[in-house]
C-alpha cells in the first residue's frame, strides 16, 4: 500500500510569444505531469474493470452490512497501488503475470519503508521468506491477505495475484465490519485504514471522484441554445489526446516543446485545457485568449467564495495555485452541471469527463453566455 503524493498540475500552454505562457508556471513552481491523471474508465484494462464490478456484486455475501461499495472506490485504490496492473498479462481467469511485488519491507528505506516486517507466509505469496512485501494489484501484505482473502473465481484458491480475488479482498477490507461508504467520513476512514497517510487519502479520493464522474453520462436535457453548442463541441473531443500547447479555434493541433517538466506536445495532435475551451467557444463565435489565466478575464467572473453550486452549464471553471490571484490560474475546464466538467487534464491523458472537485485550487468560474 504505497503512498503517492497528489500535486496540482499545470495543463495549459501558450506560444512563447504570448505574454503569459510558461512564465507563471515556472515562477509558481507548478508541475504539469503529476497528480490526477486520466479519470475515465479508458485507462483501466477491461479485465480489471470486470474484476472491480464483480467484487461489488460479491462483497455483500462476506460483509452483509456493508453499504455503498462501488467500482470507482476499488479503481481508485488499484490505480494508486498498481496502476491497474497495466503492462501485465491478465488472463481470462484473472491471474496476473508477471506477479506484482512491492519492495522488501526490511527497514532499508527503499520505497520509503523504514519499519521491518518479519515474514509471515514463508514466501507463499510474496516469493521470499526473508521478510514481507506487498503483493498483487491491490498490494496486500501476506498477513493482511490471510484475514480478508477470498476465492472470487471458483477455483478454490484465494490468490492476491488474481484480479478477481484481489478486488474482492480489497472490497471486504474496505467494508470493515459494515461501513456505509456513501458517507464521505466513512469512506475516508476506509481509505486511511488501507494506508494511514493524508497524502494517500487525497490521491485515492481524487481518483474515486474522477472515476465516479466518468461513469456518469452528462444530463443535457435542460441545456439549449449556444450553451448546448459549446458543450457539445467540447464533448465531441472526448478521447482526443492531451497535447501541451495543442488546440485552437479550428480544432486539435500539434503542440510544442516543452512543459515546465519537459513534456512535449510536438508529436501529439490534440488539446491542452485552454486549447479545448478556445475551440468549444469558437463554435458560438466567442474568441478566447490562449491561456487559462487570461480566459478568467472574459465574461462575468464567478467568485470561488460562492462555491461550485454557483456554476451553470457552459461556464468556464478555473483552478489556481493561489485562489484569489488570477495570475496563478493553471487550469480551465467547461462545466456540464451535476458536478461534472469536460477536461483536458495533463500530458498523458485524453479529453474526458471529470468531477469539478477532482482538481485542487478551485478558483471560481466565468460565464460567457
Amino acid at each position: 500500500m504505497t503512498v503517492l503524493i497528489l500535486f496540482a498540475a499545470v495543463c495549459c500552454a501558450a506560444p512563447v510569444s504570448n505574454a503569459i505562457s510558461a512564465y507563471v508556471a515556472l515562477q509558481t513552481g507548478l508541475q504539469d505531469d503529476e497528480g490526477i491523471a486520466d479519470g475515465s474508465a479508458a485507462d483501466i484494462p477491461p479485465r480489471m474493470l470486470t474484476a472491480y464490478k464483480k467484487a461489488v456484486q460479491q462483497v455483500g455475501k462476506h460483509v452483509p452490512k456493508c453499504q455503498g461499495m462501488r467500482w470507482p472506490i476499488l479503481a481508485g485504490i488499484a490505480k494508486v497501488e498498481s496502476s491497474h496492473a497495466v503492462g501485465r498479462n491478465i488472463a481470462a481467469g484473472g491471474d496476473i503475470r508477471p506477479k506484482i511485488y512491492g519492495v522488501l519491507l526490511n527497514g532499508s528505506g527503499a520505497g520509503g519503508n523504514t519499519t521491518v516486517f518479519p515474514d509471515t507466509d514463508g514466501g507463499k505469496w510474496d516469493g521470499t521468506s526473508g521478510g514481507e512485501r506487498a503483493v498483487g494489484p491491490f498490494q496486500f501484505l501476506p498477513s493482511t491477505w490471510e484475514g480478508v482473502g477470498q476465492d472470487a473465481g471458483g477455483d478454490k484458491t484465494a490468490d492476491p495475484h488474481n484480479a478477481d480475488d484481489a478486488a474482492l479482498g480489497a472490497a471486504i477490507y474496505l467494508c470493515g465490519n459494515g461501513r456505509d461508504l456513501t458517507k464521505r467520513a466513512q469512506l475516508k476512514a476506509a481509505i486511511l485504514q488501507y494506508n494511514h497517510s493524508n497524502e494517500y487519502l487525497a490521491n485515492v479520493l481524487g481518483w474515486i471522484d474522477q472515476y465516479t464522474a466518468a461513469a456518469k453520462d452528462p444530463d443535457l436535457k435542460n441545456v439549449s441554445g449556444k450553451v448546448r453548442t459549446v458543450i457539445a463541441a467540447a464533448l465531441s473531443q472526448r478521447g482526443v489526446p492531451y497535447s501541451w500547447g495543442g488546440g485552437n479555434a479550428s480544432g486539435k493541433t500539434y503542440g510544442f516543446c516543452c512543459s515546465p517538466s519537459g513534456k512535449s506536445g510536438a508529436n501529439i495532435k490534440g488539446f491542452d485545457c485552454s486549447g479545448l475551451t478556445t475551440y468549444a467557444y469558437a463554435k458560438v463565435d466567442i474568441t478566447l485568449p490562449r491561456v487559462a489565466a487570461a480566459q478568467a478575464g472574459v465574461g462575468q467572473r464567478i467568485p470561488a467564495s460562492l462555491g461550485t453550486g454557483a456554476l451553470k452549464p457552459g461556464d468556464l471553471v478555473f483552478y489556481a495555485d493561489a485562489p484569489g490571484r488570477d495570475a496563478t490560474i493553471y487550469h480551465v475546464g467547461i462545466y456540464l452541471g451535476s458536478g461534472q466538467m469536460v477536461n483536458a487534464a495533463r500530458p498523458g491523458t485524453v479529453v474526458r469527463l471529470d468531477a469539478v472537485n477532482a482538481m485542487s485550487g478551485y478558483a471560481g468560474g466565468a460565464r460567457l453566455l
